[in-house]
C-alpha cells in the first residue's frame, strides 16, 4: 500500500508539474513589453490575437488569444483602446480585453500653427479620421455652441497634455476641450483681460501673434504691451505674423511692402484692430504673459541685427528706422531675401 501510495503521490506530482508547465505561460510569463491594442466593432478574436502580435509579441499574442477562446469572450462589440503593461500575464490581458476596460490615450499638442494641422495631428491618434473634426470645427453650428465662429475655434484648443478614450468622438472631445478651457479662463483671469478691455478670445488672438513675434519666452511679455499699446491708440498693429499668415506661408524670411498689401482680414498692415482670430495655437504660457505683461511706453520693435532671436525696442519712429535699417544691411549681408 506504501508503494502504491507512493506511485499514486508521484504521479500526482507530475501530473501538477505537467500541468503547470503547459499553465505557466497563461500565468506567469509576462508581456515582454507595452503595447496599445486598438480594437473596433466587429473585430474577433484571432483578429485581437494578430494586434497583440504586432505591437507586443507574437508568441504573447497566441496566449492572449488562447485564453479569451478559453474564456469564451464575446468581442465582436468591442471597441476602443486596450494597453498591455509589461509583465501583464496573458490571463491578465484576456480578462481586460474580454470585460472592454478601455485605457486612456495620451495627446499632447503644441507649436501648432493651424487648425488643418491640429485635425491632422487629432486624425493620427483618435480612432475617427480627420475629416468628421475638420468639418466641426468649419461648422458654424458647432462652433456657437461654445460661443465660437470657425476663426475662433482655435481658442478652444489649448496646448497641454491630454488623456482621451481613442474611440472618442468630435463634438465629445471638443466638448472636453471646453471644459479645459473655461478651467483655465477662471474668474482672475478673467478679469485681467477685461482690465485690459480685452476678451478672453482677443487675449489669445494677440498671444498667438505675440508667439509668433519672439521665440523668447522672458521677451513675450515686453511683446505683449508693445500690440496692447498700439492697440490701444488706435494704431494698426502691423505685425508681420499676420501677413505669413495671410500670405500661408511662415517660412518667409523677410517681409515686403508688396507683401503687406495682400487683401486680407488677417494683414494688421491693412485691416484695424485684432485680426478675425489667432494665427497659431497659443501656449498657455503665452496668454499670461499677455495678461501680465510688463508696463511701457513702447510703439516699435525691429529685431536684432545680431539675429540672436531678441528685438530692440524704441517710442520713437525715427530710432526705430534706424534699427530697421541696421535690421535690413544684416540681412542683405547674409543674402537673405
Amino acid at each position: 500500500m506504501t508503494k502504491k501510495k507512493w506511485i499514486i503521490g508521484a504521479l500526482a506530482a507530475l501530473v501538477v508539474i505537467i500541468l503547470g508547465a503547459i499553465a505557466a505561460p497563461y500565468l506567469f510569463i509576462g508581456a515582454p513589453a507595452e503595447g496599445l491594442i486598438k480594437m473596433r466593432k466587429g473585430g474577433t478574436i484571432e483578429s485581437i490575437s494578430d494586434s497583440v502580435q504586432s505591437n507586443v509579441d507574437v508568441s504573447y499574442g497566441k496566449r492572449v488569444g488562447a485564453m479569451l477562446k478559453l474564456m469564451r469572450a464575446k468581442v465582436e462589440n468591442r471597441e476602443g483602446a486596450f494597453r498591455i503593461t509589461k509583465g501583464m500575464s496573458p490571463l491578465m490581458a484576456a480578462r481586460y480585453i474580454k470585460n472592454g476596460a478601455q485605457s486612456g490615450v495620451r495627446f499632447t499638442f503644441n507649436n501648432v500653427r493651424t487648425l488643418d494641422e491640429w485635425t491632422d495631428r487629432w486624425g493620427e491618434t483618435f480612432m475617427d479620421g480627420p475629416d468628421d473634426m475638420r468639418k466641426a470645427l468649419k461648422d458654424s453650428t458647432v462652433c456657437a455652441k461654445y460661443g465660437k465662429t470657425p476663426q475662433t475655434m482655435a481658442c478652444l484648443l489649448m496646448p497641454d497634455t491630454y488623456e482621451f478614450y481613442w474611440n472618442i468622438s468630435p463634438e465629445r472631445m471638443l466638448d472636453r476641450m471646453f471644459d479645459y478651457y473655461n478651467e483655465f479662463w477662471n474668474d482672475e483671469r478673467k478679469a485681467k483681460a477685461q482690465k485690459l478691455g480685452l476678451t478672453p478670445d482677443e487675449v489669445a488672438t494677440i498671444a498667438s501673434i505675440v508667439e509668433e513675434e519672439t521665440s523668447k519666452a522672458d521677451e513675450r511679455g515686453k511683446v505683449a504691451r508693445l500690440y496692447l499699446n498700439r492697440y490701444h491708440q488706435g494704431m494698426r498693429l502691423q505685425a508681420d505674423p499676420t501677413v505669413k499668415f495671410a500670405i500661408g506661408d511662415f517660412s518667409i524670411k523677410r517681409i515686403t511692402v508688396p507683401m503687406t498689401q495682400i487683401n486680407s482680414p488677417y494683414n494688421t498692415y491693412r485691416v484695424n484692430g485684432l485680426p478675425p482670430g489667432p494665427i497659431r495655437l497659443p501656449e498657455k504660457s503665452t496668454i499670461d504673459a499677455v495678461l501680465d505683461a510688463p508696463q511701457h511706453d513702447f510703439l516699435y520693435m525691429c529685431a536684432r541685427s545680431d539675429f540672436s532671436g531678441y528685438h530692440d525696442f524704441t517710442r520713437d519712429y525715427a530710432a526705430h528706422l534706424e534699427n530697421a535699417h541696421r535690421y535690413q544691411t544684416a540681412l542683405n549681408t547674409k543674402g537673405i531675401k
